[in-house]
């Protein structure tokens, strides 16, 4: 995954977006090279922006294809996307960003026990990650510790994210009425 991110990232930067997550899944049986990104000033992608994001990894996955250098050697789906309200956090920073919203932290291995702690973020101390338990009790993990995380659907989390434009919402209502 490192070496396609290292690919990808640039195609992103490219058009003016920052990478969240470059992820490969659904096995053998539908393997999706998953690439999730968003412009920094809204945090969100357009259908236009996954679509202008995607010719472009296409086109350079597909020249080092014809380059004898195919970073992916079978069949798979490319599947470009905006992070979405509930996000992968992926990055030190996300967890400053989103400090006071509740999210779900995964480790590789145990700490004090445990393996998953839920809670609010309450920031980034050097390479520490903090999260406030349901409890209050307030558990600092090392940012490399950690092997999966994500923020939780909350009132609060979506009272703080604003779609880009909810232009067409009014027409889509009245056909569901209809």
């Amino acid at each position: 995954m490192a070496a396609l991110t290292r690919l990808i990232e640039p195609e992103a930067r490219a058009l003016g977006f920052d990478l969240v997550r470059v992820k490969m899944f659904g096995g053998t049986s539908d393997p999706t090279l998953q690439v999730m990104a968003e412009r920094p000033d809204t945090r969100q992608l357009t259908i236009d922006d996954c679509a202008d994001l995607s010719r472009r990894i296409s086109e350079k996955l597909d020249e080092l294809e014809a380059a004898g250098r195919d970073p992916i050697d079978h069949a798979y789906r490319l599947e470009v996307s905006s992070p979405g309200i509930d996000r992968p956090l992926t990055r030190l920073q996300d967890f400053e960003d989103w400090k006071g919203h509740e999210a779900r932290v995964t480790l590789a291995e145990k700490v004090d026990g445990r393996k998953q702690f839920k809670g609010d973020l309450a920031g980034v101390e050097g390479g520490n990650v903090s999260i406030v338990d349901t409890t209050g009790v307030t558990h600092a993990v090392a940012f490399d510790a950690i092997e999966d995380a994500k923020l939780l659907m909350t009132d609060r989390l979506i009272a703080a994210t604003q779609p880009l434009s909810t232009e067409g919402a009014d027409e889509f209502e009245a056909e569901e009425q209809d």
